[in-house]
């Protein structure tokens, strides 16, 4: 499903929540530790419910230990009891594009994650479902 979106202007509500959402990751961004990189992302996670929960990319001098804006975010979520997860949103602080790493993909995919919205290029966003972003995958229906 990949669909661009820019500022709204006709934008009906899905489009609206879309922006809101990005804007959400970006405003998060803010706060992430990006000492080494200078990229901070933030994400933000829409529950069910309509709750959402931010997160932000925590990076480390032993790099393998850095945790990224949507792990934090589905982190925080799956903390306040969520399990399932429809929409993710990730927005940095510059024009660069911002997509999940393959392990936040599988991640995502663990709370059926089912739309990604991501920053473009031109800070609007773009929608992906997550099969587009991550397909033939498995989760924790394929192991029981």
């Amino acid at each position: 499903m990949d669909r661009d979106m820019t500022e709204p202007t006709d934008a009906n509500p899905d489009d609206d929540m879309a922006l809101t959402l990005l804007r959400s990751a970006r405003e998060s961004a803010l706060s992430a530790y990006a000492p080494y990189s200078r990229f901070r992302v933030g994400a933000v996670v829409l529950a069910d419910d309509g709750t959402t929960f931010s997160g932000v990319n925590v990076e480390n001098a032993a790099y393998g230990s850095t945790i990224c804006a949507e792990a934090s975010a589905i982190a925080a979520a799956a903390a306040a009891g969520i399990r399932s997860i429809p929409t993710v949103a990730i927005g940095g602080l510059d024009a660069a594009e911002c997509y999940p790493c393959g392990n936040c993909r599988q991640l995502m995919r663990e709370f059926g994650v089912e739309h990604v919205l991501v920053q473009d290029g031109l800070g609007g966003v773009r929608e992906h479902t997550l099969d587009d972003l991550l397909p033939h995958s498995f989760g924790p229906e394929s192991l029981g």
